[in-house]
């Protein structure tokens, strides 16, 4: 990679190599990236600024390099593309796109939801039965899947959630059922075909972490009523500020430079003082000094706001996870790459 191109993000050196394209090729290209790729690469599009020719012509000359080093040895292999996907995803994620790409089953349906804003899916699918609504959650991304939710009916949320981590994969016939409420609403088709991997415990944790902390803990208990070892199971698998205290060092680091002081030191109220000292400890003498004086100072704040400065940080936690910079697992499982 040349150096101008180099100090460049990887999200970065692909905005500027689509707007090099022109409109058209630029817009095919973004046609075969999912919507949040997308998203971020037009947010970086959008945002390039003081680009020099050296880095225009840096970014070009190492995709040339990239694509002259590319070999079709192996290419169109299924076992290739299997192995490809494991090793980039995980047996787990995989295992949800592993079946659709290599047997050519169309999910134009379901992925268009994803374009969707998510006041419009909850309007979409808020009448339709749990076990649909179910279906719909678990296949879209965790924090578009905890806004829909959010906006679903009271009632509906804790039923559904159940429905998402008891599911065990997706039968032909609930595919064909969602199949017809696509086509009611104009969205798409979408094939039947062989059973998909989707839902489970991990799945529902993962957009409930995401859900507002008033939500999430009356979702929690109307499940723990009806199935309390399911709620227990769902429970070790959410990821919650005080799991923090498992980052390593430079993965504590990384996160401290993402949060505003005033945010930290709300978040931190009432914390275990084990976790306090692990922040303590990864930040400057100063600034460490500077925080215990302001809780001592700092007088009672309200429960809500400090679920709210949490929520937000482990927020910032999972996109840097997302990123790869460190990475989140289950309770307690986390580590820096």
């Amino acid at each position: 990679m040349s150096e101008a191109a180099g100090k460049l993000s990887g999200v970065e050196q692909a905005a500027v190599l689509l707007l090099t394209l022109g409109e058209e090729e630029a817009a095919a290209v973004l046609r075969h990236l999912p919507a949040k790729d997308v998203q971020r690469v037009g947010a970086a599009m959008a945002q390039l600024a003081g680009i020099s020719r050296d880095q225009v012509s840096g970014v070009l000359s190492s995709f040339s390099e990239q694509v002259e080093n590319q070999t079709s040895l192996g290419v169109g292999a299924d076992g290739s593309i299997r192995r490809i996907l494991v090793n980039a995803l995980g047996e787990e994620k995989a295992a949800g796109l592993i079946d659709p790409i290599l047997l050519g089953r169309s999910t134009k349906g379901l992925d268009a939801l994803k374009w969707m804003d998510a006041r419009a899916v909850a309007d979409m699918i808020r009448d339709e039965h749990p076990q649909i609504v179910a279906i719909v959650l678990a296949y879209l991304d965790a924090e578009q899947s905890a806004t829909v939710l959010s906006l679903l009916p009271d009632e509906l949320r804790a039923d559904v959630m159940i429905r998402v981590a008891t599911l065990d994969g997706i039968q032909p016939s609930a595919l064909t059922e969602l199949d017809e409420i696509m086509e009611k609403q104009f969205i798409g088709s979408l094939g039947g075909g062989k059973t998909s991997v989707l839902g489970g415990p991990k799945i529902a944790a993962g957009i409930l972490n995401l859900v507002d902390t008033s939500q999430e803990s009356v979702i929690m208990e109307k499940i723990r009523e009806s199935d309390e070892a399911l709620g227990a199971k769902i429970q070790d698998l959410m990821f919650v500020f005080e799991n923090l205290i498992d980052l390593d060092d430079r993965g504590m680091q990384e996160l401290l430079r993402q949060v505003a002081s005033d945010q930290l030191l709300l978040a931190i109220k009432g914390s275990d003082e084990r976790l306090k000292e692990k922040i303590f400890k990864n930040m400057s003498q100063r600034a460490a000094e500077m925080l215990r004086d302001d809780l001592e100072a700092r007088g009672p704040v309200r429960l809500s706001e400090v679920e709210a400065a949490q929520k937000e940080i482990l927020a910032a936690a999972r996109k840097l996870s997302e990123e790869g910079t460190i990475a989140l697992g289950g309770k307690g499982e986390a580590y820096v790459s």
